[in-house]
């Protein structure tokens, strides 16, 4: 059990020191370790900094869908930063977020923070960890996520079916708070959810350029409903907001360290900003899948349909970002 969040500097610093002994493998073991805030509060004035930044509505008085996972990834990091994590985390792609919100979530409330790992799984272009944060009000889970998380490596360069647009389906019934906060055995990723393509995002750093797949190729692009342009310093701003301050975000210099002709956006950003324009019903169900670094400065097309699906593309169409869907929640 945990009393708050710890810092992610020296996380970062820690993890990428301990990367280059790392072997990743889809059937290697990983940390069990359940980490938990019990008592969790909502800072108002970093709060009133994020919906700033994402574009959200000021003074709401309800947490954005996207940022229960700000307060849970520091939790996150050090459960990947452990010497028994056994993906290296220089190099870690975020490529997927899939988030159920069951009702709206108050910014005053007390809430419950719980993040684990809940199992590693095979990918085309490497080992993916799934890692899941839960929100819980009352001991009910009010708020979950599951992310993945990619390392590449060799495989065999077997493929996986690509994952379609699905219809609602229906909720889960809330997990009751029974288990201990330390050291309990998670439940495994029940099946492998594979995506098309590596999706690409920030956290920690995102590869340079995903290839398309077919299923994205027959695809149709979604009609434009507006244009950003997007600041040089966006990724310092959103990073004093979240506290994800990973140099691949925050100045030209820092990002060519890792590939990057220039800083590119947090993928979580990305995300943020397309929920806060699109909107999700207090109980919906959002995914996302991260295709593609947008670079700072820069200009983006934001995309949607009236059946739920975003996206964040280039303005000449080239290359898409970001790709989601937003499904209410049957209840």
């Amino acid at each position: 059990m945990l009393s708050r969040s710890p810092a992610l500097g020296p996380l970062l610093v820690r993890g990428a020191v301990r990367s280059p002994f790392k072997r990743p493998h889809p059937r290697a073991s990983y940390p069990r370790t359940r980490l938990t805030l019990p008592s969790l509060r909502v800072d108002p004035a970093r709060l009133a900094a994020y919906e700033r930044v994402c574009g959200f509505p000021a003074g709401a008085g309800v947490l954005p869908v996207t940022y229960p996972h700000l307060l849970g990834f520091p939790l996150a990091m050090r459960l990947m930063s452990r010497a028994d994590f056994p993906l290296p985390l220089l190099g870690l792609v975020h490529t997927s977020i899939d988030i159920t919100r069951h009702t709206a979530l108050p910014a005053t409330g007390t809430y419950e923070l719980t993040v684990y790992i809940a199992g590693l799984q095979p990918h085309r272009r490497g080992t993916e960890a799934v890692v899941v944060t839960e929100l819980r009000e009352g001991g009910a889970v009010v708020w979950a996520s599951t992310s993945t998380y990619l390392a590449r490596h060799r495989t065999d360069g077997t493929a996986p079916e690509p994952r379609e647009a699905s219809e609602p389906r229906e909720a889960s019934e809330p997990r009751e708070a029974s288990e201990p906060r330390e050291a309990s055995e998670p439940r495994e990723a029940s099946e492998p959810r594979e995506a098309s393509e590596p999706r690409e995002a920030s956290e920690p750093r995102e590869a340079s350029e995903p290839r398309e797949s077919a299923a994205d190729e027959r695809r149709e692009p979604l009609p434009e409903v507006d244009r950003w342009r997007l600041a040089g310093d966006l990724g310092r701003r959103y990073g004093a907001a979240s506290g994800d301050r990973n140099p691949i975000h925050l100045h030209p210099l820092s990002a060519r360290l890792f590939g990057f002709p220039r800083a590119i956006a947090h993928g979580m950003w990305t995300v943020a900003r397309c929920l806060a324009a699109h909107g999700a019903p207090d109980a919906a169900l959002v995914r996302a899948a991260f295709r593609a670094p947008v670079l700072l400065p820069g200009e983006v097309v934001y995309a949607a349909d009236a059946i739920g699906r975003f996206e964040l593309r280039a303005p000449d169409g080239r290359r898409t970002h970001l790709t989601g869907e937003v499904l209410p929640l049957l209840t």
